[in-house]
């Protein structure tokens, strides 16, 4: 939530600074601004706007800002509304100092009371505006450094920050605690960032702060120390994706480019972690030994969101090639409930972006049960990654679009993988089954591919649908998650209200709402439980709803009770989670477009959810 990005050379920090907001606008998009240091008279000035962007560099072109040392900040608002006043960056009483800050400050109530006592005036509703405040008290004896790390040892909550001052403009100071952010190394100019996409094209190499660490930038180094002031080693990491694969490329939008993505990414990920002579699985990030893997006697997964429903299917995968006992908990409510897990209990998080709050809490509870933690996440150097004992990265790529597509089933592919991973050492299975099940995966990309040859058919189904106010999903068994991210991908991008449910729960009351103004979408691919759901539909059709299927290619019989039938290749039941799931992304995007929503950048939503 919200993004950092902040420079310190030799060249204009104006087109840098705007140009690596707009690459972090899918986290946060209410309001925007920018402070420099003015390079001619060597004060700070600043420009913010509400609303996207494309505001912020309206004012820009009026009024440029002339400097090589700056911070800017686009907002996804907590504290305050997204207002002019609200927007980031913050100066202190005298405008000798700017902030920017993701996360939330919990104790800024007291501290903003204490300082409006000492006479300090803040101007706007955010808890971030005390830091500055606090900075500025802390300069008046101390230098820069000294005056932001006092100010760091007041506040609670989670924080990552950006400073300037014009008393030091040689100077660029970020820290963290529990909210993302980056160096980037360059030639005669340093950045800060709070993701990799925003100082992309600048540097690849990247340094990764850990938790409580500070960093100071000059033109020409940074040195990074703890809270206390303690030097830290640092460790460069070179990223090796590049600038365009966080561009549309010719898409209209970054989530229809990152659906048709999925068969590629899927292909390269499952290529990557199977050996082809041997027929076997290995991870190289996954450092949990196999010793303890096969001593473990049951599997807990912990996630929030679209990445939530993936361990649900996750849990039908490992259960069944495994046989190993699953549960899957929303994150925030597995670090409140009393844990019933010891070191023979896996967890496994997943986690898009490796930096969300609640699944990051989840894992540190789990360890202190002794529990070993397998993180499944997209972000090279996340928190997550470096906090757990072993790791499968998905290799996605950038996912711009808040609505998750890739990821998901980049997730989800994963999943599968480590499934057959665990029955190969813990000889669960036969090595012909587990072979026969990875051949069986590495048709899925091309089955993909064949979804993805209809998307014109599938907006077609979308247009007859657009005017319905409610939607229902129905999924039976390892198809039920399917539902229930097929509700989430609409109402997040088109804000129709809509649920998953298992299907089998329809007369239990959801079937009280069917009649002839909600859309229901029935997931009813060839598989043991196909004529459950067909029971369903006929209880839908019976009662005048309008159903959307999604099928198997030559399935004549669902046509005598369904009008609009989404086909989708013959696929093993087992692996059709990650078929069934792509026309439903596809579904909710057509929709969104023709309702005029901001399919990218929906309301209210970002994509990386660092705060509790």
């Amino acid at each position: 939530m919200c993004g950092i990005v902040g420079y310190i050379g030799n060249r204009s920090a104006q087109n840098i600074l705007l140009t690596g907001l707009k690459r972090l606008e899918y986290r946060g998009y209410d309001s925007s601004g920018m402070a420099l240091i003015l390079s001619s008279k060597n004060k700070i000035s600043l420009r913010k706007a509400p609303g996207k962007i494309r505001a912020l560099e309206a004012i820009l072109e009026k009024k440029p800002l002339d400097g090589v040392v700056g911070i800017a900040h686009t907002r996804w608002a907590t504290h305050g509304a997204p207002t002019q006043a609200n927007a980031h960056p913050h100066y202190d009483c005298h405008q000798e100092i700017a902030v920017v800050h993701n996360g939330i400050i919990e104790n800024y109530a007291l501290l903003r009371e204490e300082l409006q006592k000492e006479g300090h005036s803040f101007v706007s509703q955010t808890d971030t505006e005390v830091i500055v405040h606090l900075i500025e008290r802390f300069l008046e004896n101390s230098s820069l450094e000294e005056a932001v790390r006092r100010t760091l040892g007041r506040l609670e909550g989670s924080f990552a920050i950006g400073v300037i001052a014009s008393k030091e403009p040689d100077k660029l100071i970020g820290a963290r605690l529990g909210s993302p952010l980056i160096v980037g190394v360059g030639k005669d100019e340093n950045f800060i960032a709070s993701d990799v996409p925003a100082i992309l094209d600048s540097t690849k190499d990247i340094i990764f702060l850990e938790e409580r660490q500070m960093v100071v930038l000059g033109r020409d180094g940074c040195r990074i120390t703890d809270i206390q002031g303690n030097p830290v080693a640092q460790k460069v990491s070179r990223i090796s994706w590049d600038i365009t694969q966080a561009e549309k490329q010719g898409y209209k939008h970054f989530m229809l480019k990152e659906i048709n993505e999925q068969p590629r990414i899927i292909e390269q990920l499952i290529n990557a972690r199977i050996h082809k002579d041997a027929g076997t699985i290995g991870f190289e990030e996954q450092h949990i030994p196999e010793t303890r893997l096969k001593e473990i006697s049951s599997i807990a997964i912990v996630a929030c969101g679209t990445a939530y429903h993936a361990g649900i299917v996750g849990k039908y995968i490992i259960e069944n090639v495994c046989g190993i006992p699953v549960a899957v908990d929303v994150s925030s409510e597995f670090r409140y409930r009393d844990l019933l897990i010891d070191k023979g209990t896996l967890v496994i998080a997943i986690s898009q972006s490796g930096e969300t709050a609640d699944t990051l809490a989840g894992i540190r509870q789990a360890r202190e049960h002794g529990s070993p933690i397998l993180a499944i996440c997209n972000v090279l150097g996340s928190t997550l990654t470096r906090e757990s004992d072993g790791v499968i990265y998905t290799h996605a790529g950038p996912e711009i679009g808040v609505a998750s597509t890739k990821a998901y089933t980049a997730q989800l592919t994963a999943l599968y993988l480590f499934a057959f991973y665990l029955a190969q050492i813990r000889g669960l299975r036969p090595a012909a089954e587990v072979k026969k099940g990875i051949a069986l995966l590495r048709n899925i990309p091309q089955l993909i591919a064949e979804v993805l040859k209809h998307q014109d058919d599938i907006a077609d189904v979308a247009h007859h649908h657009t005017h319905f106010g409610s939607f229902l999903f129905l999924g039976r068994n390892i198809n039920f998650p399917t539902a229930l991210e097929g509700a989430l991908k609409l109402k997040e991008i088109s804000y129709i209200p809509a649920e998953g449910y298992a299907a089998g729960e329809m007369k239990h009351g959801p079937i009280a709402l069917i009649d002839e103004y909600r859309a229901v979408v029935c997931i009813a691919p060839q598989s043991r439980v196909y004529d459950k759901m067909i029971s369903n539909i006929q209880e839908i059709h019976s009662r005048k709803g309008k159903i959307i299927a999604i099928a198997t290619e030559g399935d004549d019989k669902i046509t005598d009770l369904v009008q609009d039938v989404i086909y989708i290749p013959a696929v093993e039941e087992l692996f059709s989670p990650l078929i069934t799931v792509i026309p439903l992304q596809l579904l909710a995007y057509h929709i969104s477009v023709m309702r005029g929503c901001d399919v990218d950048q929906p309301r209210n939503l970002a994509k990386s959810v660092t705060v509790e």
